[in-house]
């Protein structure tokens, strides 16, 4: 029996059954790298939550970014809600890495803020895998950096038990020697406070209270609590507690990296000396000796990630132990779990990239004196190391690289989709004018013309911004509501249009490259994708078919080409399109399915691109309104519990949106 649960009111449809019989044997039948080719709206995640079900292991999925993984988090946490489901990427809200510039002499220090939900969202990741096996991590590419050794972590946790032998001194040892932070003030994950015989400890990945009483040299209760409410949540027999930080050590052994660190020390300085770089040796020879004195009193120091190949005592250029050490593997040492990569065509270029770039940063800061050459060895994983980590592979793509293609064992496809929307028609027409014919630009007036007659809307793909914005220009004169869209217009400026475009406000849309993947328009019913046959980046064969894929979600949707040759890349997007639009029309025809125009509410998100701070006070505002202030602390207690809630449902921008409200008060009450 499986360990996954898979919860959902609908039944595998239209060509998903085909799609998980297919991936779920290839698996068995040993296959190492499918790829699941499911175009638009065919539900890809649904399908590979079926395939999680039937091969039964623990299971990495793979975004490009945050943002991807974390709404495939919150799907994957909704079908499998018994389960396991974490989301691990990079903790950092703001990163500057340490760098240095040596045409201007410039040392750049490394400047990061850590968001302390992610960071604890990332302890439960890699306890999760180390403790159970119906675990999902949805990760960004964060996965491939270095993360520690699973084993050290594993081995330092505690594991505190009712009866148990241990003194209060003895224990708040404990908690200091895994990084518990001691506090007398409000507890956070990775804190603990001292209150008389009773400790009180929150685990670095839970937002939850162990208050542990302490009867002479014994432990006689543990009671859990909830922070907010104060409530009890009940009186557990033992409880485990992990490392506060995934860099961890034994001290004996530090004691022995801390010497070898030493030793390459004095080697790079031998080397700076004879080179003649005095100002070199002197950097380094401060640096690093600062941050042997802090780990040799404290076992830690900023930036000891740095120093993590001596304090794991791996040989030189071999690979960090990162996310992917923590999955289980068999006994001869093959990885035990699945791994799904997710728009794999943006993704696998996206890992393939991390290491070149991370040692052209690094190989200055060894050379010039501001890192050890061990430095280097923190670094992400090069793609055949990758490669070599993970166990079967899944990469799923509406319109999949040439890699993913030449490495697959078996392509799966999935076209059909359970709505019945069928890829739209697709024309080429010239770009010159020409006998009866006006030219692209007039032929694209005459359709934009007719489609807004019917009600429908009109996108227009250009090449260059300036062409956006003259063509945009021009539609308006000729009477088109238009307006143009590209990456030199603001953020919250962007998603205003898009709103108006949705809501009929104008019924044109000109744009550039921001016009491909991710934008979901189901009242456009007509796109010319203007000069075609200009092969490059944004006339490729995956640019075309992503293009016209915005056209997928009408069923009135149709698409032009204006081009006076036919590519290579054209001709591919124009025969896939085709050859998808034809396997839906004749399932449609056989089932007697009638597909509709997908109904999405236009909502006006730029409410929420709103800043924080103006959200903030925004909301203070009306609470000052309404009267609710007259009881501070029990606002702030609420809107702690609401942030904690938005939290685990995976709603980050809820939460960060809460916790600024929460610090104008607390600053409010603080100035009262």
């Amino acid at each position: 029996m499986s360990v996954f649960t898979l919860k959902s009111p609908y039944q595998p449809a239209g060509d998903q059954p085909k799609a998980i019989e297919g991936l779920v044997s290839g698996l068995r039948e040993g296959i190492a790298q499918q790829t699941l080719l499911g175009v638009t709206g065919s539900g890809k995640t649904f399908t590979v939550a079926n395939v999680i079900r039937a091969y039964d292991k623990p299971t990495l999925v793979i975004a490009h970014n945050k943002t991807l993984a974390a709404q495939l988090a919150q799907e994957y946490q909704t079908f499998f809600p018994d389960n396991a489901v974490h989301y691990f990427v990079s903790y950092y809200d703001y990163y500057q890495p340490e760098a240095y510039l040596p045409i201007t002499d410039t040392y750049i220090e490394k400047d990061a803020q850590i968001n302390a939900e992610i960071d604890r969202l990332r302890h439960a990741s890699t306890q999760s895998l180390l403790t159970r096996r119906d675990t999902i991590i949805v990760a960004s590419v964060s996965a491939i950096y270095g993360l520690g050794s699973p084993e050290e972590y594993m081995k330092n946790h505690l594991v505190l038990e009712v009866g148990e032998t241990c003194s209060r001194p003895e224990l708040l040892r404990k908690l200091i020697s895994i990084f518990f932070t001691r506090t007398n003030a409000d507890l956070l994950p990775g804190t603990f406070r001292a209150l008389g015989n009773r400790i009180e400890i929150m685990p670095v990945s839970e937002k939850t209270v162990y208050m542990i009483e302490i009867s002479g040299s014994r432990i006689s209760g543990i009671m859990q609590i909830d922070p907010v409410t104060q409530k009890i949540q009940g009186s557990p027999k033992s409880v485990y507690l992990f490392p506060a930080k995934h860099f961890v050590a034994d001290r004996d052994e530090q004691g022995r990296a801390i010497e070898n660190i030493r030793e390459e020390l004095a080697g790079q300085l031998a080397k700076f000396e004879k080179e003649g770089k005095l100002l070199e040796a002197e950097r380094l020879k401060r640096r690093t000796n600062y941050d042997l004195a802090m780990m040799a009193e404290i076992g830690y120091c900023n930036g000891i990630e740095n120093y993590s190949r001596q304090l794991s005592f791996r040989p030189a250029g071999a690979p960090p132990e990162t996310l992917l050490d923590y999955f289980p593997r068999l006994p001869d040492g093959t990885p035990d779990f699945l791994t799904v990569i997710d728009e794999s065509h943006v993704t696998v270029p996206q890992i393939r990239g991390m290491y070149a770039g991370d040692q052209a940063r690094k190989k200055n800061l060894v050379e010039f004196g501001f890192r050890l050459p061990s430095a280097l060895d923190n670094r992400p994983l090069r793609y055949e190391e990758f490669d070599e980590r993970v166990g079967a592979v899944i990469y799923t793509s509406a319109t999949p690289g040439e890699y993913e293609r030449e490495v697959s064992g078996n392509i799966v496809e999935q076209v059909i989709r359970p709505t019945g929307l069928v890829d739209p028609e697709i024309s080429v027409r010239p770009v010159r004018e020409g006998g009866a014919y006006p030219g692209q630009i007039s032929d694209f007036i005459r359709e934009t013309e007719l489609e807004v007659g019917r009600g429908g809307r009109v996108i227009a793909t250009t090449l260059t911004k300036k062409m956006a914005e003259d063509l945009s220009r021009y539609l308006k004169e000729k009477g088109i509501k238009a307006e143009y869209l590209h990456s030199d217009i603001k953020t919250i400026d962007r998603i205003k249009i898009l709103t108006q475009f949705r809501k009929g406000e104008f019924d044109c849309l000109v744009g550039v490259n921001l016009l491909r993947e991710g934008l979901d328009l189901p009242e456009v019913t007509f796109i010319g994708i203007l000069d075609a046959d200009k092969e490059g980046f944004l006339r490729s064969e995956t640019s075309l078919i992503q293009i016209i894929g915005r056209a997928a979600r009408n069923v009135a949707g149709r698409v032009t080409l204006y081009a006076d040759s036919v590519t290579g890349s054209m001709k591919y997007a124009i025969d896939e399109t085709n050859r998808r639009r034809a396997i839906q029309v004749a399932y449609n025809e056989e089932h007697g399915i009638t597909p509709e125009t997908i109904l999405k509410t236009v909502h006006d998100i730029t409410e929420d691109l709103e800043s924080d701070h103006d959200k903030a006070v925004r909301t203070i505002l009306a609470i000052d309104e309404a009267g609710f202030d007259r009881n501070p602390r029990k606002t702030i207690r609420r809107k702690e519990k609401e942030m904690k809630d938005a939290v685990k449902i995976l709603d980050f921008e809820t939460a960060a949106i809460l916790r600024d409200e929460i610090r104008a008060l607390e600053a409010r009450i603080g100035t009262e």
